[in-house]
């Protein structure tokens, strides 16, 4: 009964949000998050995470840090139910090196796309299928079923027809679409318990190796890309090079040196757009938000 209760509560929320022009649903996420986000928990993680990464940055820096971080968050969230129509206007998103995409699309050999959340990350997905590439999705399932079916009917709305839930079965329809010659698309910039130690800003963070594993056993490139906010509800969608890793029959090491690869490019994009990543999230081991 809480399910179903829940469902519907989600499901009125993205019918009203869809009843307003894009920009202003984006500002009033923006709004509500920035006045609501320093009453939580996860204010202080996210003040955190931001020390850790810039050290050397003053009190007065760090605040506009929070405050930004929070307007792109509610950003993100009111966004989420409206993707379809921000991506069905072609003015509000652009792609940065397209003939990349269009170049593994009438390839035979697929590749492991990457990325991280940055920005409405949601969107890079939708770019991917809408260049003709075929390629199974991963997504981590709510806990309420028949709002995860909902939140998948989103995203069918915008294109996505093949996904693959993150854990073993995940794992294994991925390989089963490497094989097929699929490509794949997984974020890789959260904690991972029991995953490759690598540091990201100077501190190790346990990172997945699912996909520099799977990039190895298959002899295919991962592809990098990253999604940047321009204006309002207005995006930038960048290929990034592609990352080959070096095969050198030790697997363990040449996964670990793929995981710090993978670490590297996450923080120089985080860097270059530090107010657009999701900070709320306990990226490095519990004992650092323990002292804190």
């Amino acid at each position: 009964m809480i399910w179903r209760l829940e469902a519907l509560a989600y499901g009125l929320y993205a019918a009203l949000v869809r009843l307003f022009p894009i920009d202003a649903v984006s500002d009033f996420g923006a709004f509500v998050f920035k006045r609501l986000g320093p009453l939580t928990s996860t204010h202080r993680v996210a003040e955190i995470n931001l020390r850790i990464a810039f050290p050397q940055a003053d009190d007065l820096e760090i605040q506009r840090l929070l405050e930004a971080q929070w307007d792109a968050a509610g950003r993100w969230a009111m966004e989420f139910p409206i993707l379809d129509k921000i991506i069905a206007d072609p003015t509000r998103v652009e792609v940065v090196n397209q003939a990349r995409l269009t170049e593994i699309s009438q390839s035979d050999r697929p590749v492991v796309f990457i990325s991280g959340h940055f920005s409405s990350f949601e969107i890079m997905p939708a770019v991917i299928i809408h260049s003709g590439v075929t390629c199974q999705i991963t997504y981590r399932a709510t806990n309420n079923p028949y709002v995860d079916e909902a939140i998948k009917l989103s995203r069918f709305r915008y294109g996505v027809r093949l996904f693959a839930p993150k854990g073993g079965d995940g794992a294994r329809e991925l390989l089963r679409a490497l094989a097929r010659g699929e490509s794949v698309a997984l974020m890789n910039d959260q904690k991972f318990n029991g995953g490759v130690a690598a540091p990201l800003f100077g501190v190790m963070a346990h990172t997945a190796p699912g996909p520099s594993s799977f990039a190895l056993r298959y002899g295919v490139p991962l592809q990098p890309m990253s999604v940047q906010r321009t204006h309002k509800a207005r995006f930038r969608v960048v290929v990034h090079d592609p990352i080959h890793l070096d095969n050198t029959g030790d697997r363990n090491a040449d996964i670990e040196a793929g995981v710090h690869k993978v670490n590297a490019f996450m923080e120089e994009r985080i860097r270059e757009r530090p107010e657009e990543w999701f900070w709320v999230h306990k990226r490095w081991p519990n004992e650092i938000y323990k002292k804190s």
